[in-house]
Parts: structure tokens; sequence; C-alpha cells
């Protein structure tokens, strides 16, 4: 087996809750290990926790539980044998970009002459000699983050962490540079003796990974991993390649499917278990208009089911986008995913077809069933005499289960639910909601078939 360079071991990480109403589970007895010459990418949805453990890792920040070893210590600070490429390019404006370069040399003692030889190399490795003394303003996004790389090879790390580092890349531009970055790890002229990559993307793990390892969401675990078991380079157009991009996009798509089991025939999973509360089961952060042009979308195919993997090339839209619309189809009846495809249901075919007002009933009806956070809300305003509530008094029961920031996106996708839905309406200034007479009848038509 491989040297381990790095290990995550049993590793959880919980976050305080606003005004000390608990802690929110980041991570959750997590293990990982990288190994000398590999690449690991570290595969999950929002929520999945894959930056904090890198950052964990990287001894940016503390574990709750467990250790992170670096060969074979105990990680206790900032990891020394880490360099670290991130979403956003991180550059200093007023420094050139062989300045944002020899930072980290210059952090390390490193003098002048050898810093500016070794920064030299590192940005001609990336592609980027004749830019030197240009300064972040005059680069374009590619270019920037190729000085992400510089900085962070320059320092020659054991591991070289990537969190999403081509995410904020126009598709075109992203492609390139995740070209160039497999095209030197394969040549073995990379300065790093292991990659650990963070991704959404299910295609650019498998095109530069040797090992998935993939994240379940609230709390972040791993569910599991699959070797990619291809010559390199990856070659995108094999039949395995496309076979280990759909197997993972079944896995992504059915979170409470048993990895182990994913390739097996098998009986649908067993739902997961109901909620202690209705506000603990978390609504998806997407627009009703997104989830009915999708809807549209596969009923206009004609097709009775569309493989997941094919809807997001032909959409072009980033998996976590693409995953969080197939989930409020589902959460809302709209929609079924199984074996790595959706098929409408009776109720979703309706709600593509309806009129806008038609669509508005059969939403209604659906939300009401099926999302837990906007049926309660309804159900209080309709117990108010006066039909009235203050937001904060639903984001402070939300504020029980999620930091501040998921509390609010929780509630103002409730709001938009509920407000297509003529349930409600909510004055933004004065911070209350208030119960419609649609919401009445919904509430009395009810009651009269029960």
């Amino acid at each position: 087996m491989s040297e381990a360079l790095i290990t995550a071991e049993h590793v959880s990480k919980r976050f305080p809750l606003p005004e000390g109403k608990g802690e929110f589970t980041a991570l959750e007895d997590v293990e990982v290990t990288v190994a000398r010459g590999e690449v690991v990418a570290l595969l999950g949805r929002s929520g999945s926790g894959k930056s904090t453990l890198l950052r964990i890792m990287a001894g940016l920040i503390p574990a709750s539980d467990g250790s992170v070893r670096n060969g074979d210590a105990v990680l206790l600070g900032p990891n020394p044998d880490v360099g670290m490429v991130f979403q956003s390019f991180a550059l200093l404006p007023w420094l050139t970009v062989i300045e944002n370069v020899e930072l980290g040399l210059e952090a390390r003692g490193i003098g002048r002459t050898e810093r500016m030889k070794r920064a030299l190399r590192a940005i001609d490795l990336v592609g980027l000699d004749g830019f030197e003394t240009a300064y972040p303003r005059e680069l374009s996004g590619g270019m920037k983050q190729r000085v992400g790389f510089s900085r962070a090879l320059v320092v020659e790390p054991k591991v070289l962490f990537l969190d999403e580092p081509f995410s904020a890349l126009d598709v075109l531009t992203a492609e390139n540079l995740r070209g160039e970055i497999d095209d030197l790890w394969n040549a073995k002229t990379f300065p790093a003796q292991a990659i650990l990559l963070v991704t959404h993307n299910i295609e650019e793990a498998v095109f530069l990974a040797d090992r998935v390892i993939v994240l379940g969401a609230n709390p972040g675990r791993v569910r599991g991993e699959v070797a990619v078991d291809l010559p390199r380079p990856h070659n995108r157009t094999s039949p395995r390649f496309k076979e280990l991009v759909d197997r993972l996009y079944e896995v992504m798509t059915n979170p409470s499917l048993d990895m182990a089991r994913a390739w097996e025939p098998a009986d649908a999973p067993a739902p997961a278990a109901a909620p202690r509360s209705p506000y603990a089961r978390p609504l998806p952060h997407v627009r009703v208009g997104t989830i009915s042009g999708l809807l549209e979308l596969i009923v206009e195919s004609g097709d009775d089911a569309q493989e997941v993997a094919r809807l997001a090339d032909r959409l072009a839209l980033p998996v976590d986008d693409l995953l969080a619309i197939l989930d409020a189809a589902v959460l809302l009846g709209f929609a079924v995913v199984s074996e790595g495809d959706v098929r409408t249901t009776e109720a979703g075919r309706d709600f593509a077809n309806a009129t806008i007002q038609h669509s508005k009933d059969i939403f209604r009806h659906q939300v009401l069933a099926s999302a837990p956070i906007v049926a309660t809300i309804a159900k209080t305003l309709t117990e108010k005499e006066n039909r009235a509530m203050r937001g904060d008094f639903f984001l402070d029961l939300l504020d029980e289960y999620y930091p501040a920031e998921e509390a609010r996106r929780q509630f103002q996708t409730a709001v938009e639910w509920g407000r297509y839905a003529e349930l409600f309406e909510y004055d933004a200034e004065d911070d209350r909601l208030f119960g419609s007479d649609t919401l009445v009848a919904a509430q009395v038509a009810a009651q009269t078939t029960t």
C-alpha cells in the first residue's frame, strides 16, 4: 500500500447555532486517507462538509472530535506540507503576479534570489510566463486561477488541496485549465506528491481522480468510494468512463442508497425516518418556475424517463443546481428518481401542462401535502384570529435546526413557495406574513375531506 501522507481519523465538526441554541453538525465520524502518488476527489452535494473537511485536514480549523495525521504525526496547527487553491482567487490586488506567487516563500523565510527563481519556475509551469509584472486587475479569471495554482505549487507541497478551483470559471476556461493540470500530473512533472480535490462536478471527479470518495449531507459523512479503474489519461469517450459517471449520478440522486449495493439489482431503498420536527426537513432552494421548466422539458421530450447524467449535459447545469431541482420535484411529488433516471409523476405532468392558475392549484395541493415547513407556516396562520404573524417567529424556530444563514434561506424559500401557491403574503418591510383567503379555503377543504 502506498505511503499515507494525510489521514483524517474519525473527524467530526460542530458549529454553534445562533443565540446558544445548540450545535449544527457539519461532519460526523469521517475517515479519509490521501496516499503518495494518487489523486483523490471528495464528491458531495452542498451541505456535505467537503470544504470544511479540507480546511480541517489543512490545519486551518480544528476538528471537534477525531484527529488528522500528517504522515505519522498528529496535526496540531497549519499543515506545512499542504498547498491550497481556493474557489475564489484570493489574490492581493496591490501585488504583481510574481509578488503574489512569492508570498508563501517569503512567509517561510526564503531569500529573495531563491524566491524569485522558484516563483518564475512555478509561473512558467502553469503557462503564465510574460505576465510576471502584471497586476490581478489585468488578468482574466482563468489567468488569476493560474496564479493561485502557482502560489500553491511554488512551496512544493507534498499534497495539493483543490477546493472547487474551476467552479468560478467559464466552461471553456475551466476545461482548459483542468486539462492542463491533468497533463502535468500524467507527465509526472507535477510538483506535489498527491492531490485532494473537492468538487460537486461528477465528470470532473472521474476525469481527474484515481479514487472518488462520496460524502453524504446533513451531516457530512463518508457514504463510500469508487475506484476510477481507467488508464491515464482518462478517456471521456470510453464506455467505462460513461459507466462510472452514470453510477455516481445514481448515487448522488439517491441520498439513501447504500453504495455497496448501488449497482446491484435491488428494491427501492426504504424511506428515511421522519424528522422530529417539520422545520428539520430542509427545502431545496429552488424557484417554482425552475421546477416547472424542468418538468416541461422532460414531458416535452416524449420519453418516459430521462437519464440524469444526460439531462445535466443537455442543460449545461452545475450538478448541485440540477440535483437541487430534482430534489424539489421529488419532494413535491412531481417526479421520481431511480437508478440514475428521472420520471415525472401524473401530478408532475399535470403541473407541467397546466395553465397558470391551474398550476397554482396543483402546486398548492402538493406543497401542503409534502413541504412541512410551508404547511406548518400556513397552519399557524389559519389558527391566528387576524391570520398574521411576524416572520421572526418562524425564523427563530428554524434557527433551532440550521446555522443563521441557512435558516434565513429556508425561510425565504418557504415564503416564495407559499406565495406562489397563494397561501400567504409577506411584507418584507414589516417582516409580517398574512394568510390569504385561498389559504382559508384550502384549510376548510382539508377539514371537509377528513
